[in-house]
């Protein structure tokens, strides 16, 4: 059974920073692609940063230069920094790791940008 529990979030101020986390377990971080994503309200999910077993990075335009994704397989953690936060990055961010075909989800955690 793959588990992803996610952490970090909370209300923050415009400017502001936060850190996620993700963590799992070592059969799953070390041998999968996983990243973030995030559903506003009202919006479908999407993308926000992704990283491989290689250590390939990508990352949604608009986050790019103020997010930075990590994973630790060591600790089995993957981590999103985020920086000069802005009022639309309020969303619910999801882990997620992508076995095969499968996309496995964390439960989410709730990211509120607001003064």
């Amino acid at each position: 059974q793959v588990q992803l529990a996610e952490s970090g979030g909370g209300l923050v101020q415009p400017g502001g920073s936060l850190k996620l986390s993700c963590a799992t377990s070592q059969s799953v971080i070390r041998f999968y692609p996983m990243g973030w994503y995030r559903q506003a309200p009202g919006k479908q999910r999407v993308l926000v940063a992704g990283t491989s077993t290689g250590g390939n990075v990508n990352y949604v335009d608009s986050v790019r230069g103020r997010f930075t994704v990590s994973r630790d397989n060591a600790k089995g953690t993957v981590d999103l920094q985020m920086n000069n936060l802005k009022p639309e990055d309020t969303a619910v961010y999801y882990c997620n790791a992508k076995i095969g075909l499968v996309d496995y989800w964390g439960k989410g955690t709730l990211v509120t940008v607001s003064s």
